[in-house]
């Protein structure tokens, strides 16, 4: 990598930093969803300097397109406001000792941790040669058929129960 490829790394890394800090802290939801949605356009930024621009496109449609729109439909559905923050003031000390502990872990697996060897038979002649959309439609719908249906039942189940949960209050 050269120079100018690092300090835009860099760059994006800082930005998605703050943007994921700013999601845990930020006492509005849609303050803290508007952060969310800079911390998925990061990761999208990520997956192009990792040369896999399907993926970026997926991450700006899926989540930071749908998956938002559905947050905020429920944030506004439910109407949480800042009467749920006073609630939960007092688990802020829990969750610094769960980031702690696994800021921990993190550091003990990085500095114990190794590369890993390239498994399977799919290499960047293959990804240009097929495709990057090829291979992984293949893949999700032949080797991950069942985590895929699971995950999209569990969606329609989430969109249910908001409604549910919606409906009873009015």
């Amino acid at each position: 990598m050269d120079l100018l490829q690092q300090l835009f790394f860099y760059l994006v890394a800082l930005v998605t930093l703050v943007s994921g800090f700013l999601v845990i802290r930020c006492k509005n939801p849609i303050n803290s969803a508007i952060s969310l949605v800079m911390t998925f356009f990061c990761l999208a930024v990520f997956y192009v300097m990792l040369h896999a621009p399907f993926m970026a496109a997926v991450q700006i449609m899926v989540y930071a397109g749908a998956i938002m729109v559905l947050i905020m439909f429920v944030i506004m559905l439910l109407n949480l406001g800042s009467e749920v923050v006073g609630r939960y003031r007092h688990a802020v000390t829990g969750a610094l000792v769960a980031g702690g502990l696994l800021l921990l872990q993190l550091l003990i697996l990085v500095k114990q941790g190794g590369v890993s060897p390239t498994v399977g038979t799919i290499n960047a002649q293959t990804v240009e040669a097929v495709g990057h959309t090829e291979l992984i439609g293949f893949a999700m719908f032949t080797d991950f058929l069942l985590p895929f249906e699971i995950a999209s039942i569990l969606l329609l189940v989430a969109i249910v129960g908001a409604v549910v949960l919606a409906k009873r209050e009015v």
